[in-house]
């Protein structure tokens, strides 16, 4: 049996084809560039302090990695010219293989690049601490004498947030608010695996694992509404895990912990164990008052049972405060 012949690459058929199937992935990546033209610059336009900067320290480590990679882009491009087979001009020398300043330019150019990109990885590493309390709320003002930061207690459910105000006594699921140039820290836990606490327009994601309790420091500058998520995949409802966060004036603030506060519903140990449930794009709930234990009960893994959590720092004496009972 004779093997049929293949397409003739001459035919004209075959090359329309070819054409057109050039044409189509062509204009694939067309669309694809315009619509990733129209993405939000959150990222390097934040309305955060925090997040400014580490934008900042993005932009500055793409164009000292740029000194490297755009030039070998262009000796590339320029040898592959300048040494084409029908240039006759090209200095042609087989037996080369050594050049001094060469070999200082190929290596003394990363050199430099990795020393300024370590420095600025390792001052970035600290200034930008998560766990660090601010200083300053923009890059012209520090933060006022005796001006407190807002707690905030972040639980990650499946699949939703809960905040917690503790200072308030409010909780709201899926919603979080806070006034412009205070100071907020966010103390971060789950319940049940491991997911990332991220607001582009604040800060950069956090961790947020069961039984531990993780910390982000930052600040919001202007006011606004603006998206939050998960940016770790944590199961069925991952792609729905999103969030509110609104910057406020202080008036405006102070007027959305009121109408937290006028609702009827309460966070206590019951109405958690309900919440924790999986679910997915839940509505935005609100609980006007809440158990003051409930964010230390889901860190210390004992909600469920809370014969198990362990009494309260204040309530355990202290050795020292033992010993002066006993000498008494």
């Amino acid at each position: 049996m004779e093997a049929s012949p293949g397409p003739d690459i001459n035919d004209g058929t075959m090359v329309s084809s070819l054409g057109l199937r050039s044409l189509r992935i062509g204009a694939a990546a067309t669309i694809l560039s315009a619509s990733l033209c129209g993405c939000h610059r959150t990222v390097f336009d934040p309305a955060g302090y925090i997040a400014r900067q580490q934008g900042r320290l993005v932009v500055t480590s793409t164009l000292l990695m740029l000194l490297i990679i755009v030039p070998v882009i262009l000796l590339t491009l320029f040898f592959a010219w300048h040494y084409r087979q029908s240039n006759a001009d090209a200095d042609y020398r087989p037996d080369w293989d050594h050049s001094l300043h060469l070999e200082l330019a190929i290596w003394a150019a990363p050199l430099l690049i990795v020393i300024a990109l370590g420095a600025l990885t390792w001052i970035g590493s600290h200034t930008l601490d998560p766990f660090r309390p601010l200083r300053r709320v923009d890059a012209n003002r520090t933060v006022a004498a005796g001006v407190r930061p807002l707690t905030v207690d972040v639980v990650a459910l499946d699949w939703k947030w809960l905040f917690i105000y503790p200072k308030q006594g409010i909780a709201v699921v899926n919603e979080a608010a806070a006034p412009i140039d205070v100071p907020i820290r966010f103390r971060i836990t789950s319940q049940s695996v491991m997911n990332a606490f991220f607001i582009p327009a604040l800060a950069g994601q956090i961790y947020a694992m069961p039984g531990m309790r993780s910390e982000l420091n930052a600040v919001i500058n202007r006011p606004g509404e603006f998206r939050g998520f998960s940016s770790s995949y944590s199961g069925a409802g991952f792609s729905h895990m999103e969030f509110r966060f609104l910057g406020m004036t202080s008036e405006r603030f102070a007027q959305w912990i009121q109408r937290n506060r006028d609702a009827s519903a309460r966070l206590d140990r019951e109405t958690y164990l309900r919440l924790v449930r999986p679910s997915i794009a839940d509505p935005v709930r609100r609980y006007g008052s809440i158990d003051p234990a409930i964010f230390r009960s889901i860190v210390d893994r004992c909600i469920g049972s809370p014969r198990s959590c362990p009494p309260p720092a204040h309530t355990t004496p202290s050795r020292a405060a033992m010993a002066d009972g006993a000498a008494e």
